[in-house]
Formats: structure tokens, sequence, C-alpha cells
């Protein structure tokens, strides 16, 4: 790390400790899970989108397009099949969240993952805000019927054993789709979310409240709203602070005297968070309980078998059955444009248009 870094993660440690009352609001993304083996989406050369835009797929983000999972699903459960919560475990920077919440110093976590390793870590549900949803659990696309986690599990066994087969999880009531409860582009985001961080937001405006609750944001290149508009709307008497590689969103355009930039990966910050904190012995341990000291999952040979498995996919249509749609031809499959679902009120999933690479 930088010696820039380095001092600036210190400086947030410093924060926290002159304030021991404090509690930090936590809002993520992707990059705190790349360490896991789950490739991030927005990476140019590594990430999710850039290698399912080799595939024969309209456009990258089409497999979390709910117009084009009614039509199409058969490319998400073959995506769901390789990141599939059980195949991973959490990273560094999840267990220093964890520690947070043992401390009693964790007020929320806002996620815009689905892997559920929040979860997985031991973190409380109560906390955590899964912003687009999660593999948690299951939801009829048609009557919005909620299904327990293992309704599409055993389906995606199904399918994972012979992908020809049409092992699709429909819904008892009205036969309609069932699909993780992942917000997919041109849903609406739970109810839960909004909720919470109005209340947040009450709180933070409350007098007195400066040094109670400190905000940071990690591993997220701020793109996709409404998610992207939470760290603009922090009332600008509280501390932010970025753990990114890249400077991005809010902090980008409009910085703060007080924002605190920390241009690292999530988990070498966390190591240094924990141990200007004194926690360095409990993260060790927690790391040793989840056996995550040794090298992660290869994500190269994953997206292969993706890749492999949607080149030889089979897709039926109203006059048939056409294999291996070039891009042209699943193009009429939806009626989404190719840069994702634009139909958003601001409850909606939604790209921001930017030259690097769409993020979900």
């Amino acid at each position: 790390m930088p010696k820039s870094s380095e001092e600036a993660t210190k400086k947030l440690a410093k924060l926290l400790i002159e304030n021991p009352k404090s509690k930090v609001i936590f809002m993520v993304g992707a990059g705190i899970s790349t360490s896991c083996g789950i490739p991030d989406f927005r990476s140019p050369n590594t990430g999710l989108y850039h290698n399912l835009s080799k595939l024969n797929l309209p456009y990258a983000e089409a497999v979390f397009d709910i117009d084009f999972f009614k039509e199409t699903p058969k490319p998400f459960y073959m995506l769901a099949s390789e990141l599939y919560p059980g195949k991973f475990k959490p990273s560094k920077f999840h267990l220093l969240m964890k520690l947070f919440q043992d401390k009693n110093r964790l007020h929320r976590i806002y996620s815009q993952n689905i892997d559920t390793l929040e979860r997985e870590s031991g973190i409380c549900p109560e906390y955590v805000i899964e912003a687009h949803g999660s593999f948690a659990e299951n939801i009829c696309i048609e009557c919005n019927r909620l299904y327990k986690r293992d309704v599409f599990k055993n389906k995606l066994k199904e399918y994972e054993k012979n992908p020809k087969d049409e092992n699709l999880a429909r819904c008892e009531e009205c036969d309609g789709l069932v699909k993780p409860n992942i917000v997919f582009f041109g849903e609406d985001l739970p109810r839960r979310f909004f909720e919470n961080w109005d209340s947040d937001l009450e709180e933070m405006e409350e007098e007195g409240s400066k040094e109670q609750l400190i905000v940071v944001v990690a591993g997220t290149s701020l793109t996709v709203y409404p998610f992207a508009s939470l760290p603009i709307e922090v009332p600008k008497t509280h501390h932010r602070s970025l753990i990114n590689r890249e400077i991005v969103g809010d902090f980008l355009q409009e910085p703060r005297k007080s924002d605190i930039i920390i241009k690292s990966h999530s988990d070498e910050a966390a190591q240094i968070i924990a141990e200007e904190l004194g926690w360095t012995t409990e993260l060790d341990t927690l790391m040793e309980e989840f056996g995550i000291l040794e090298t992660v999952v290869a994500v190269k040979d994953e997206l292969e078998s993706i890749s492999k498995g949607l080149n030889d996919l089979t897709i039926k249509d109203e006059n048939g059955t056409i294999t291996k749609k070039n891009n042209q031809e699943l193009r009429k499959c939806t009626s989404e444009a190719s840069n994702g679902s634009d139909k958003s009120n601001g409850d909606h999933i939604t790209n921001v248009k930017d030259e690097a690479m769409p993020t979900k």
C-alpha cells in the first residue's frame, strides 16, 4: 500500500479511536468480494461484464435484465450455478465489519452485493440492507410470492445435471418463473432500503450526531443509482471515507475537505484498521475459523465454464428452437436498450453511462 494510502487509513482509524461512541455506516460494493474469488462487475479486464460481453448475449447486463430473463432464463441459471452461495468464503473486509458488530461499533451495512457474504461472515441480517437483493430467498416474478432459498437451489441442481431439460423453478400459484430475490434491471429496490436510509438520514441530521455516525464507502464504482446517491446525501457535518482503488462518485465530483480517501484494496485497509484499533488478534482468529488464510478460488476457470455453457445453450422461441443465437438474433428477445434498463423513476436499479463499462 502506498504511504499516502496507509496514512489515510490510519487517519480513519484515529477518527474512530478519538470517538469511541461512534458507529459506522458501511456502503459496500463488489470490490470487497473480489478477494473471495467472485469477479466484480466493472473491471475492464477481469470484471464480470467484461467476460460476459464475449458470450452470446445481446449485451452483458442482459443476464440481469428482467425482460430478458422472462424470455430467456437459462443464461441466468448458468451464471447462478457458478456464483451461488456456498462456493465462496468471506473476505478480510467482511470479517472486519463483523468485528465492528461484535464491538458494538456497527450501525448499518448498505450492500450492493448479492453474494450474501455479509451473512456468511456472521453479521446479523438486521444490520444488513441488501440494496440489490440477494440469493437469500426467492420470489415469483409474476405474483411476488416468496419462496425459501432451497426452492431455486434444488432446481438449479437439476439444471446442472441436465441443462437441456426445462428444469426451471416455477410458482405453485401462477406458474410464473421463480428466481432469487435479486433486483434485476427494471425492478424496484426493496422497500427496506429506502425506509432504513430515511431513518439513518434523520439520525445524522439530528443536532450533536456529528461524531456518532461515520460513513465508510468501500469497493464500489458508485455508478448505479439510487445506491450511488447515498454518499451524496450524507450531511456535510459528517465524516465520509472512501476505500477504493480509484476515486469515484461524489468523492470525485464534489469532494469535501473532511473526506478521507484511501486508494487501496479493501482487505489491505482492513488489516491496517484492525492493527490501529487493536483488533488484529481477533481478526486473525476469525480468518482461521473461516479457513481463509490460503489462496482464493480461481476466477478464470469459473468464467470459462460459464462461457462454454452459454455457447452451447439452446434457446427456444415462438417459432421453435434456435441454437447458439448471435447477438443480433438475441437482441430481439428483449425490449431493453443495449446499455441496460432505462425505465427508472428513482426506485429502480439503473446505470449511469460513462466511458467505462457499465456496472450493476
